[in-house]
């Protein structure tokens, strides 16, 4: 489909404005993204309980938890490539059936390997929509200011859904069982198949290629086995197995470009990368993303085992981040209309960076205050590169290959949170080992998990009695306060990168010009 017109004064080429049924299609696009999103997060809270109900084994939990974000990245260039080809609604419609056919099989799952099935049905299911939303608004916005307006409600739509996952979970479970989790998504699938064909477009490569079955595996292997690896690495284990695991993925990548280099229709198009607004975006923005996870990760231990807060108290403590999310993201349209994209980027994320910066002086009676405000400084100020990235990353590209770069871009985002969760993971559990005293008579059982992490001290001091266990938790707390704080330290750093490189490399004179 033709997405311009020609001006009979001016003989130039003007982008068609989007109309009423497009920006009512963007509303039908955002209810997928913001349930994708709150899914990676509201089982942390359901887990609990259904161990109780299944009785998984330790490994099988990991499973339950892990699979669907493994499938999800794992599959997000393959089915980007496969939107191209098939077209994007028709991916988009099979995903969402598919979604919602697997979030039932989850909910009433009755032995942990359906479970473990069903959560990998969501996370494949999962992959096809993703890309599908974000390339389907790339055609159906090709006004660029119109575009950028969309690209910032629907980053709103998932950013919201990551930090309300929680609070959803809470709530849901102090009603109904822990299955309720995942049926809640089922009715806005129903939505999105039953309404989908009438508001959104259909759009395809008008001369589709066939897709490179090697080069989707290579490129699954190769993403499966770095986010696995990164994951271990930041759960504290750097044996033999994890860093096989890096090692292998980063192998089995570098084959996926040099195959990529010798096809003549190439299911990643390296040429991409010559272009600096792609090339630029992915990497700052993966930069950006590195931070959110990582901290979020170390902000919940520290709000549940140190302050000790209930999971529903300490999801409702993020609720001014999603307010920070909403605010940014919603002014973000109306500042780009008026300011370049170096200017917007770099301010919000020196902005961001101070949030975080915040963090390092979290203890004490201000620790809670610091913490949120920081969080919710990091989200307002993330949130020009948020939307300045994405759309760069997705407008650069001809439309018929937006599928494909924005499950790259995705992808770079899956990449970032693991690469996050792994660097700030692991900076803090070594500071914490570092700094941590176990009192010299306690019991090797008790002893070797309580230097290993906070969860381990705080399950071992519930097995002490009231003065024996304050003398464990006490410093135990303080070592992971210090281990948060160093984290927040080196985050910041990165952020001040980010805002340094996003000052140099968007150097256009206005956006959406």
């Amino acid at each position: 489909m033709d997405s311009t017109t020609t001006s009979p004064d001016q003989g130039e080429h003007v982008p068609v404005r989007a109309g009423r049924r497009e920006w009512l299609g963007l509303a039908v696009l955002a209810l997928p993204t913001l349930l994708i999103s709150i899914d990676m997060t509201v089982l942390h809270l359901a887990t609990p309980h259904l161990s109780a109900d299944l009785r998984p084994t330790s490994t099988q939990l990991l499973w339950i938890t892990d699979i669907y974000g493994f499938l999800i990245a794992g599959f997000l260039i393959t089915m980007g490539n496969v939107g191209d080809r098939i077209g994007r609604r028709r991916l988009l419609l099979i995903g969402a059936a598919a979604f919602g056919v697997a979030s039932v099989l989850a909910a009433f799952s009755t032995s942990a390997e359906m479970l473990i099935a069903a959560r990998a049905g969501l996370g494949l299911a999962g992959a096809t929509l993703m890309p599908s939303t974000l390339s389907l608004i790339r055609n159906m916005f090709p006004d660029p200011r119109q575009r950028t307006t969309a690209i910032g409600l629907w980053m709103m739509s998932f950013s919201i859904g990551a930090t309300a996952g929680p609070l959803v979970g809470g709530v849901l479970l102090d009603f109904f069982w822990w299955g309720s989790v995942f049926l809640a998504a089922v009715p806005v699938m129903v939505l999105l198949v039953v309404v989908g064909p009438v508001l959104l477009p259909e759009y395809r490569s008008p001369a589709p290629d066939r897709l490179d079955l090697v080069s989707a595996v290579l490129s699954l292997a190769a993403v499966l086995t770095l986010i696995y690896g990164l994951k271990e690495l930041a759960a504290g284990d750097a044996g033999t197995v994890t860093l096989g695991a890096i090692a292998v993925g980063a192998g089995l990548g570098v084959v996926f470009v040099r195959r990529q280099r010798r096809l003549t229709t190439p299911m990643l198009d390296l040429a991409l990368f010559r272009q600096r607004a792609f090339s630029a975006s992915l990497g700052t923005l993966t930069l950006v993303i590195l931070v959110g996870p990582g901290l979020g990760f170390l902000l919940g231990q520290y709000l549940q085992l140190v302050l000790g807060m209930s999971p529903l108290e300490a999801g409702l403590w993020s609720l001014p981040a999603s307010a920070g999310i909403v605010v940014g993201l919603t002014l973000v349209p109306l500042v780009l209309r008026r300011v370049r994209h170096g200017l917007v980027t770099g301010v919000g994320l020196a902005a961001a960076a101070a949030g975080v910066f915040l963090m390092v002086f979290a203890e004490g009676p201000a620790a809670l205050g610091l913490l949120v405000a920081g969080q919710t400084l990091f989200f307002v100020g993330a949130s020009p590169m948020l939307v300045v990235g994405t759309d760069l990353i997705v407008g650069s590209v001809p439309v018929e290959r937006s599928g494909a770069a924005s499950a790259l871009s995705e992808t770079a985002q899956e990449f970032g949170a693991a690469l996050g969760l792994a660097v700030l993971g692991s900076v803090a559990s070594a500071v914490y080992r570092a700094q941590v005293t176990v009192p010299a008579d306690l019991p090797a059982h008790l002893a070797v998990p309580a230097r290993d992490t906070l969860g381990g001290a705080t399950a071992a001091a519930a097995q002490l009695p009231g003065p024996a266990a304050q003398a464990l938790l006490g410093p135990a707390q303080q070592a992971f306060t210090s281990g948060l704080q160093t984290a927040a330290g080196v985050a910041a750093a990165v952020l001040v990168g980010a805002a340094a490189l996003a000052a140099v490399l968007f150097r256009r004179p206005t956006v959406n010009q």
